[in-house]
């Protein structure tokens, strides 16, 4: 590792450069690829499997039987640990799923977001000199979660097939369409689909320099990936509290993925970064991917910063895909750091446990990309769809603004697409005014009114009906209207603090809520439910209506 003492902020971005990814000259290569397997499919498929792979594959779909016999080749140990790996993914994973809020931004108008599955994703597991079964569960699992109702699976086979493992960890996830396609080749398949492989909306996974190029190529055309992608790093700022022997492995376990891993040490002392220096040494020797690991550590650094200050400003400048934090109160440094992919606190908390079983994503972004982009996360696998519905009331509420906005904006049929209900809505007042009272007052509906379910008028009593045996009541369904003139109509409803409070508990003291508890020896009343839910629950199912139809007074209120 390359020593740097106390290095300006001018010094940083030099200093910080990962290694360069020719991606102008891979593009050549990549997108003939792409082209041939788009206008060909399977049979391109085939050619450049075995003219890249040298594997001779006809049929590259895996079957299903392949799939559940995968088990049967690995050990009981591995295969305990990884359903350990896949049940803390599923956990901190499923804890994820948000829930459906509906938000009246103003009387009226309601707007929620629903999550929805991406229907078709894929997933690229790279073959390479390391079977990375672990990836897939970490994108497998979110996938499930998620409904994403289509999971298909690429991985290079080598000549003695896929590993075991792989198809072991895709079959205990649920994946059932597993492909023996690897490459730039795999990528063009998901993405424009073939006679075998499904086109899919969205491509996940990690991979070289070809596969990368490959999928920032066909993002370009319409499918979506996961994220920018680089060669794997870590940064690990350590103080004197820092176990030397811990560092030195974190930075091995990084420098192993590939000779073009970034590593980085930063630290206030320079004696514990020569102990670091020292055990890298010693525990290099014995890895049995040395040869990689040493040339990775010929482009990482150790970084001699004069503060703590220094430290993080360098260490968020720099952006790192895994960041370790073997420091004093850890956790509050790590409040401080907001470029990172994922940050491990503590001296007991290596790098590759959030690699295998920790619950945490490993698909994360590099090449500082932490700067803009998240990991994967059950978020990846969905989309968000927003709803807004409008009463009304809300579009007489909301109305003279949008008009005003699509005016100003020379949108004229913006304007036009209000203004016509509007209008339609004064005539039906005046029209319904004139035949029923003859006093020019007109007639509109509930703006509370759900209109699939009419609400009952206001000369209605719920009457039980003689053939139904449980004596539940049938209303006549007779909408109700109020009496109200046009102009009042398009007054802008009055809003109190409570309409417009938007956290989940507010402090109400005009009716002695406080929910933060008493400051004084003297306790405050608190109303235990002051918008009266319970009871309109209770007197909605009497009267055989919903309890949003229910008003209630409250006190003066």
């Amino acid at each position: 590792m390359q020593l740097i003492s106390y290095p300006s902020p001018s010094e940083w971005p030099a200093l910080l450069r990962r290694p360069a990814q020719d991606f102008d000259r891979v593009e050549p290569t990549v997108a003939p690829i792409l082209q041939r397997v788009r206008s060909e499919g399977d049979r391109a498929v085939r050619d450049f499997s075995r003219a890249f792979d040298q594997v001779h594959l006809e049929d590259f779909r895996v079957e299903e039987e392949t799939l559940r016999a995968a088990g049967s080749h690995l050990s009981e140990e591995l295969k305990r640990a990884i359903g350990l790996a896949k049940a803390n993914l599923t956990v901190f994973h499923a804890a994820q799923r948000g829930t459906t809020e509906r938000i009246e931004t103003m009387p009226g108008v309601v707007c929620w977001r629903k999550s929805v599955g991406i229907e078709k994703v894929g997933l690229y597991i790279p073959g390479g000199t390391a079977p990375l079964f672990s990836t897939v569960l970490m994108l497998g699992v979110p996938a499930q979660l998620a409904g994403c109702r289509e999971v298909i699976l690429c991985t290079p086979a080598g000549k003695s097939g896929i590993h075991p493992a792989i198809l072991y960890a895709a079959h205990l996830v649920g994946i059932r369409h597993v492909f023996a396609v690897g490459g730039a080749q795999a990528i063009a398949a998901m993405a424009y689909g073939t006679e075998t492989v499904p086109k899919v909306h969205k491509i996940f996974g990690p991979g070289n320099q070809y596969v990368t190029t490959a999928k920032q190529l066909v993002s370009k055309e319409g499918t979506a990936i996961d994220m920018p992608a680089g060669p794997s790093e870590v940064a690990v700022y350590a103080d004197d509290t820092a176990v030397p022997a811990f560092v030195a492995a974190d930075l091995l376990s990084q420098a192993e993925h590939g000779v073009d891993s970034q590593v980085i040490l930063v630290s206030e002392s320079a004696a514990l970064i020569g102990l670091v220096r020292e055990e890298v040494e010693k525990q290099l020797a014995p890895l049995p991917r040395r040869n990689i690991a040493a040339q990775a550590l010929v482009n990482s650094k150790a970084i001699l910063v004069r503060n703590q200050e220094e430290a993080i400003d360098l260490l968020n400048e720099y952006a790192a895909e895994h960041l370790i934090l073997a420091v004093r109160n850890a956790e509050a440094v790590g409040e401080r750091i907001v470029n990172a992919g994922s940050i491990f606190l503590g001296n007991y908390s290596p790098e590759a446990a959030g690699d295998y079983a920790s619950g945490t994503n490993h698909t994360l972004p590099t090449n500082g990309f932490a700067k803009a982009y998240s990991g994967v996360s059950l978020d990846s696998f969905v989309k968000k769809i927003t709803f807004q519905q409008i009463s009304p009331r809300g579009l007489r509420g909301i109305g003279p603004a949008v008009e005003a906005m699509a005016e100003a904006e020379s949108l004229g049929a913006h304007k036009e697409a209000v203004s016509v209900r509007l209008r339609s809505m004064d005539q039906l007042s005046t029209e319904n005014g004139q035949g029923e009272a003859g006093n020019g007052l007109g007639a509109v509906e509930n703006a509370q009114a759900d209109l699939s379910s009419p609400p009952l008028s206001v000369n209605d009593e719920p009457q039980p009906t003689a053939t139904n045996n449980d004596q539940r009541p049938t209303i006549n369904q007779q909408r109700l209207t109020f009496v109200i003139r046009p102009h009042i109509l398009r007054l802008a409803p009055y809003s109190s603090a409570r309409d417009e409070y938007s956290g989940k508990e507010g402090v109400f003291l005009d009716a002695n809520e406080n929910p933060l508890g008493s400051v004084t020896a003297a306790a405050f009343n608190r109303y235990p439910d002051p918008y009266q839910w319970a009871v309109k629950e209770k007197l909605a199912a009497i009267k055989g209506v919903r309890p949003a139809q229910i008003f209630l007074g409250n006190g003066s209120d």
